[in-house]
């Protein structure tokens, strides 16, 4: 049984879009490379013939994983989102306890993360340390160095 994940509209059309450049672009070069091998002639010491089917083979297991998060990914609404507590699709500001340092992220399903845009998945552990949490919390967040304490200063959606 896969695991259902949960995206917005946009992260669920780049995956798709993904998927589509894998199987319209990527997967023709790769069967066009493996064409110009066997043009060559003797595949059993043919190098390029060897490399173009791994490749191949590396890309439809790539293709295959990424259909089936599509088919079962679930879009989320931000509408719908209680923004009273932390959960996924909420921007929450946050303050690190021990130096006083606030940040503010925007919790995502975890293939759709993206540290520069200040968005951060629900699995990592400052994810699973703020989800349903609410205004005035203090998350316990596990890290390498210890457990670290975030104040939670505001949640919107």
């Amino acid at each position: 049984m896969s695991k259902i994940s949960y995206y917005t509209e946009e992260g669920l059309k780049k995956l798709r879009d993904q998927l589509q450049d894998m199987e319209r672009v990527q997967r023709p070069i790769i069967s066009a490379q493996i064409g110009e091998a066997i043009d060559k002639g003797d595949l059993s010491e043919n190098a390029e013939y060897d490399a173009a089917k791994e490749a191949q083979g590396i890309l439809e297991m790539k293709i295959a994983k990424l259909q089936t998060v599509i088919m079962n990914a679930r879009v989320i609404d931000d509408k719908d989102i209680d923004a009273t507590r932390a959960l996924i699709l909420s921007t929450v500001r946050i303050k690190n306890l021990s130096n006083n340092a606030e940040v503010t992220y925007t919790l995502v399903a975890e293939n759709e993360s993206d540290l520069k845009e200040k968005k951060i998945s629900v699995d990592s552990p400052i994810g699973k340390g703020l989800l349903g949490k609410s205004l005035g919390d203090i998350a316990d967040v596990e890290t390498p160095r210890g457990i670290i304490q975030f104040e939670i200063m505001e949640i919107t959606r």
